[in-house]
């Protein structure tokens, strides 16, 4: 059977000290089959990879130096200073992606006490 593989954007974190290493990445992810474009922001410790290719490849690729990016931005976790999400090394306006739905979502309580002092309703 033939995999199915659809076009997708994988980021990494990344340890880049020098050009040395962002040349050395650069050239390991640009060699994998069906990579389209490979963009690094060093200053981020981020590499961003695009195109139709596994996921699996691209870690085998890099190795133990990476990992897939663990940040998202802090709007989309309700409660973003809980402990094992805040991380003071994350990127501006970013947190540590989680799983578990009391830090995700809202209660009940918290979405009233939320809306009722909203500037849509002045009452």
């Amino acid at each position: 059977k033939k995999k199915f593989v659809v076009r997708r954007r994988i980021d990494l974190l990344m340890r880049m000290d020098c050009e040395g290493c962002v040349l050395k990445l650069s050239k390991a992810l640009t060699s994998l089959k069906g990579v389209e474009s490979v963009s690094v922001d060093v200053k981020q410790q981020k590499a961003t990879v695009v195109g139709y290719m596994e996921a699996e490849e691209v870690m085998k690729a890099v190795g133990k130096r990476g990992e897939i990016w663990p940040y998202v931005h802090h709007s989309l976790v309700a409660h973003p200073y809980v402990a094992g999400v805040y991380d003071r090394q994350a990127p501006p306006n970013q947190v540590r992606s989680t799983g578990d739905p009391e830090t995700l979502n809202f209660t009940r309580t918290e979405e009233k006490l939320l809306f009722i002092f909203s500037d849509e309703n002045p009452n």
